[in-house]
């Protein structure tokens, strides 16, 4: 009576693309043969050989490898296998597997272009890009120069860094690692220590086109400012930090162009806090100063007229200051063009204007040319 076989159990034929395991039985001037047990026997040769050639150079017989099927059965019966390609799938995922659980990747910075940084990960070209960097590392770049920026980031090149996998994808070969998303929940812990309206006392960390940063220590007790004199407690800093942003609108009452004309680097300012949110803190240094706004229709009525000094012009008007932190916009339709507009006010020229429009809670005054000093 013939035995019947068991299917299940049986093992199945290898599929081109599988991870095999296998194990060394023999090696040759430039092949490795290996026992895959009941589903036969496999060789590594060839090109597969030779760019696997640092792995198996010292291999020797029971060392267990797990190798690529190429194809399932050649000219002498032997499955075709492939340790490099093997290789790359198994670290693929296993960075998946660190994506889905959030874990982080310890990885070394190989390089820099305008746009981020290069690294390695488990022998995989991976790229971490500007906007991905923590806030304490963000370049801080005047102008977003690229080639300040560039210099910025060269500082990092040799260096181990703590990373969290941000995009992954193996058919297009592309692994994009993130620094903001390792520190997202520290972050997000220390956030709850604060809110909207509370006073930090930091200091300036670097200062951009649309505005500066600024760092404070994440201990909540050492940075708020809690007695009305604005007074901060003393207290020893935590080692973390927390770094938020003061837009240039936020930076003074006045028009800015230029956040530096208000505040440095290394220097130390108490701001509020106007917004948190997505792990971001926004701050505000006006805030803390008495809007000249408040009493502006004490002083200013519709149709005054007022003398001036053109500030900044916009194709779509002129900026007047009027008087400190008080600026007026004197619009290009009372001109016949803009170039008339251009021909006829002259940056740090002082004018003649008559009120227009005023409204304290916009913060906005509509003038009007009437002559010139």
């Amino acid at each position: 009576m013939e035995k019947t076989i068991d299917k299940e159990n049986y093992p199945k034929p290898l599929r081109v693309g599988e991870i095999a395991r296998g194990e060394v039985v023999n090696k040759g001037k430039a092949s490795v043969f290996l026992d895959l047990g009941p589903r036969g026997a496999g060789i590594i040769y060839g090109r597969e050989f030779y760019e696997a050639k640092e792995k198996l150079k010292n291999c020797k017989a029971g060392d267990i490898f797990f190798a690529k099927v190429v194809d399932t059965e050649n000219d002498d019966g032997y499955t075709e296998l492939s340790l490099t390609k093997a290789g790359k799938e198994i670290a693929w995922e296993d960075l998946a597997q660190k994506r889905n659980n959030n874990e982080n990747v310890s990885v070394r910075i190989l390089g820099a272009n305008k746009g981020g940084l290069l690294a390695e990960v488990s022998g995989i070209p991976a790229f971490l890009p500007v906007s991905q960097l923590s806030p304490v590392n963000y370049p801080k770049v005047e102008n977003g120069d690229s080639q300040k920026i560039l210099k910025a980031l060269q500082k990092f090149v040799g260096k181990e860094m703590e990373l969290r996998i941000f995009d992954i994808d193996p058919q297009e070969e592309k692994l994009i690692l993130s620094e903001k998303a390792k520190e997202s929940g520290k972050i997000k812990e220390a956030l709850k220590n604060y809110n909207i309206g509370d006073i930090v006392e930091g200091e300036i960390t670097g200062v951009v086109d649309f505005g500066a940063f600024i760092k404070f220590s994440s201990s909540a007790d050492n940075t708020k400012i809690k007695s009305k004199d604005n007074v901060s407690d003393e207290g020893e800093e935590t080692a973390s930090s927390l770094e938020g942003l003061i837009h240039i609108s936020e930076l003074d009452w006045q028009l800015i162009d230029n956040p530096s004309e208000v505040v440095k680097v290394g220097q130390k300012v108490k701001a509020k806090i106007i917004d948190i949110s997505n792990n971001k803190i926004s701050l505000s240094l006006k805030a803390l100063k008495e809007d000249p706004w408040k009493s502006i229709e004490n002083d200013y009525k519709k149709e005054d007229t007022v003398k001036g000094e053109v500030v900044k012009i916009n194709p779509f008007g002129a900026f007047v200051k009027i008087a400190k932190n008080i600026q007026g916009l004197c619009h290009v339709s009372g001109f016949d063009s803009q170039k008339n507009m251009g021909e006829t006010l002259k940056i740090g020229e002082k004018y003649n204007f008559q009120i227009i429009s005023i409204d304290p809670k916009e913060h906005r005054m509509t003038l009007m040319l009437v002559g010139s000093e």
